[in-house]
Parts: structure tokens; sequence; C-alpha cells
């Protein structure tokens, strides 16, 4: 009596893991949860003064479906500030958190059955919000060479006539790796060669570390024109719960998108748009502060993983992730279906350690663990990972 798209839609792994710990921690055990991809850090005071601001003056009423004029103009000098890029108030549309700039976008670009090339590793929602809503996901494999970067070259090898848009994760979850402007410029040129729209996801755009960020739309007209910015507040301002992301695009789709929201949601949460326009127009001190906390995390689990026997890490230049190859280790689990699914729960059976598979970002030699925690519980949950692994030996 359901619908057949069920049958297309995945398991999502990281709520499997959750499920998990939660069970083992209602159970008395104590875990070190290293898979949560969300800031261990609070929203900023002066956001949440704006939304208690916002209800104290009963701003609780049907607003613009596209989203806050003041949020918006706020977006507008975020991007040209920080971005170098030039939008309209026309051309951004503001959604119930990023997933939902993403579902809007495919739901206004795809027809059923076109492709969307999704480099590896990916984030895990990415091939399920494709096949619901329409589409196709195509997988594209990277280089180890390239951490993993994906370049024109590896486009070549899965693109068809079917092709309609591409991803990037810029930083990516789960690597952490941060593309150059050459390396974009590269991508976005042989994307308007190709007629294939870029939606590039830029959430994690504030956490980067050793280069500057460079915004997939900043690069040229012609690539501005095939591509959907999306960036919202959940990891720059730790707004995680308010559910408040936005694009920037070509006025064509941007209103394509907002009638689509219009449709099925009407628009975000007042009250989290207010809080939203605190965290933007005023929360700048505390965002770097979160940044230069993350860097020292992730310096520290970096030089904790230097002496482990037999792992390659990819040095995460952005985000709050380390991903880790482990394919060494595959020997000690042959009878597993999956090597990072059944590594991850030996991990937590045995060492009461959560980290979530590679597998969930289509790479199953790889785990993905987050540094988004306290620096105590980072140090003790790498400790027992290499424990864990030279008792594996």
């Amino acid at each position: 009596m359901l619908s057949n798209k069920l049958k297309l839609i995945t398991p999502s792994f990281t709520l499997g893991i959750a499920s998990k710990v939660k069970a083992l921690r209602e159970s008395g055990q104590t875990i070190i949860n290293l898979s949560i991809g969300e800031p261990d850090f609070y929203t900023p005071e002066r956001a949440k003064e704006w939304a208690k601001e916002a209800m104290d003056k009963n701003k609780t009423k049907y607003d613009a479906v596209s989203g806050l004029k003041e949020l918006k103009t706020a977006i507008i000098d975020k991007f040209e500030k920080q971005n170098d890029l030039s939008y309209r108030e026309s051309e951004i549309v503001v959604s119930s958190g990023a997933k939902h700039s993403i579902t809007n976008s495919l739901i206004a670009i795809l027809n059923p059955g076109d492709e969307v090339m999704i480099p590896k590793p990916y984030w895990v929602s990415y091939p399920e919000m494709v096949k619901l809503t329409g589409g196709i996901p195509v997988f594209v494999d990277t280089q180890k060479d390239n951490n993993y970067k994906v370049t024109p070259e590896d486009l070549e090898k899965s693109f068809s006539p079917k092709s309609k848009m591409l991803f990037i994760t810029n930083p990516s979850n789960p690597s952490g790796a941060v593309y150059t402007r050459e390396e974009l410029l590269e991508i976005g040129n042989w994307c308007v060669k190709n007629n294939i729209w870029i939606l590039s996801d830029e959430i994690y755009e504030i956490i980067t570390f050793d280069r500057p960020f460079v915004s997939m739309a900043s690069l040229s007209d012609a690539i501005k024109n095939i591509t959907v910015t999306v960036n919202g507040m959940s990891k720059s301002a730790a707004m995680t719960g308010w559910r408040i992301g936005y694009t920037g695009s070509s006025e064509e789709l941007a209103l394509a998108m907002s009638s689509i929201q219009g449709h099925l949601v009407s628009h975000p949460s007042t009250i989290s748009q207010w809080a939203a326009y605190g965290a933007m127009a005023f929360c700048q001190d505390e965002t770097k502060k979160m940044v230069e906390t993350y860097k020292s995390r992730r310096d520290i689990a970096v030089k904790l993983l230097d002496d482990a026997k037999d792992i390659y890490l990819i040095k995460p230049e952005g985000a709050f992730y380390l991903f880790i190859d482990l394919s060494a280790y595959k020997s000690f689990f042959p009878e597993a279906e999956s090597f990072s699914i059944a590594f991850c729960d030996k991990l937590l059976s045995q060492k009461k350690i959560a980290i979530v598979p590679g597998i969930a970002f289509g790479m199953d030699n790889f785990v993905r663990l987050a540094y988004a925690c306290d620096t105590d519980i980072l140090v003790a949950g790498i400790e027992g990972i290499k424990e864990f692994l030279s008792e594996l030996e």
C-alpha cells in the first residue's frame, strides 16, 4: 500500500548508529560518540536574542515564501563580502535547512530518469534525495592521489546523454578535502561545456583551515548561471535545530524553487529566520572561535594518528571529520558483507566507541569520525581506536 519510492531508499547508517548508541547508554554503558556530524557548541546568544525579540513582538504570522526580506539582505551581503558573489533578492530562497534547499533544487531541475553525478565519497543523503525526486544517482570514482577530489577526467568516465547535474561538496563531508580555485575552475568549465547543472553544497564553507575558501559560482558568469549555491546556518552558527538553509541561483530557478516551497511548506519558521539574521549580522566573533577550536582539534587528532599502523588518513583542510582508510585490516573480517560496518560494530561492542562506516559514503574501506566534540573525548576515542587496531594484529 506504500509508495514504490520507498523500495529505492537505503536506511540511514547514521541514524542506525545513533539508535545503537542510545540503546547502549540507556543500558548504563558509557559510549565515546565520534559519529555525530553536529557542532558541540550552542547557538550564539545574539542569535537567540533576535528570536526572543521576534516572539515578543509577535512576528509569528505568515511571511514571504522565499524568506524574510531582512535575512535575504543579510545573505546577499554575506555573499558579496565573503564570496565575491553578487545575487539579487529575487535570486535567494531561504528554506528549512540545507537538505530542504537541495531537495527544492532537485525537484525544480530533474525530470524522471535524469542522471546526477555524485563523486565518491559523498554525503549519505545525496543518493536518496536524488532517487526520491525522480533522478538516478551515478557515482563517480575519484583518485587517492588527489585526496579523492573529483576532476574533469573522472567526470568524463561517468558522463552520459542523460547527465543533468553534478554535486560538489566543498569542504567535503566526509573527507574534509577543500578544492582550490584552479580545481573548481576546471570542473566548472567542464560543466559549462557539457551543459551540466552544478549543485555546490558549501554548508561547511566557514570551517576551513589551510587555504581561503572559494565559492564555485564566483569563478565566472557562465559558471554562476548553471550553479545552485547551497549554504545554511547549521555548521557556521551551531544552529542545527533551527533548520535554516538558503540558495543563491538564477532568478528563473529561484522562482521555481520558491513556487515548489510555497506549495509544500510555505516558508521556514519566522522565528528561526530572525535567529539566523541575528547570527549572520552579529555573531562573526563566535563563529571565528568555533573554527579556531576545530582547527586545534584537527591538529591534535592528526598528530595522534601519525603513529597508527597501516592506515591512510586524508588530512582534512575543512569541516570537522577524519576519513580513514583501513583497508589493511580487511583480512580480519573475512566473512563480513561490509567491512566498514563489521569494523564499526566490533569497535562499538568491544571499545564502546561509535564511528561511521565508510560504506555510508560509498567507500567501504574507510571509516569516518567527527571531532565536533570535547578534546578529551576525541583523544580518548582515537587512543581507543589505535588500541583496537593493535589488538587485531
